[in-house]
Formats: structure tokens, sequence, C-alpha cells
């Protein structure tokens, strides 16, 4: 998981917040500028969520890692 968080943040990166090459990426319903992904196939599944806190200096904040059956939505902001 460690490499593939390791791509993921390249690519947040360079390409910003929106990396709809990712598995399952997508915007976290009723949250503002919160997104995620699927960082693996199988089962644990793990996933990453971060906000996007300055669109202007592009800072991005990763706010989860982890696996998805763990993962409260609701409780990251």
């Amino acid at each position: 998981m460690q490499d593939a968080l390791y791509l993921l943040e390249l690519e947040l990166s360079s390409a910003g917040p929106t990396i709809s090459s990712w598995p399952n990426y997508g915007k976290i319903a009723a949250k503002t500028d919160v997104y995620h992904c699927h960082l693996n196939k199988g089962k644990p599944r793990y996933v990453a969520v971060w906000k996007v806190t300055d669109r202007v200096n592009k800072v991005i904040e990763v706010r989860y890692v982890g696996t998805h059956e763990n993962a409260d939505y609701r409780r990251i902001n």
C-alpha cells in the first residue's frame, strides 16, 4: 500500500486533486472539496481521502488512508 500511496501522492502533486485514472475516484457527497479513491483491488480494500484546502496555492491534505471498511466519510472533513 505504501507504493500505491506514494504513486497517488506523486499524481496529486503533478495533476491536482482530480485524478480520474484511479479506481473508484470521486468526490465525497455533501463535502466541500473532499475526494477519494481506492488504492488496491481485493480485500481488504484500502482507500485514500484528501481535501483541497487552498485552490489558489494548490494545497491538498490527505485526511485518511486505511481500509474501506473502517472509513467513516461523515467524520472526515
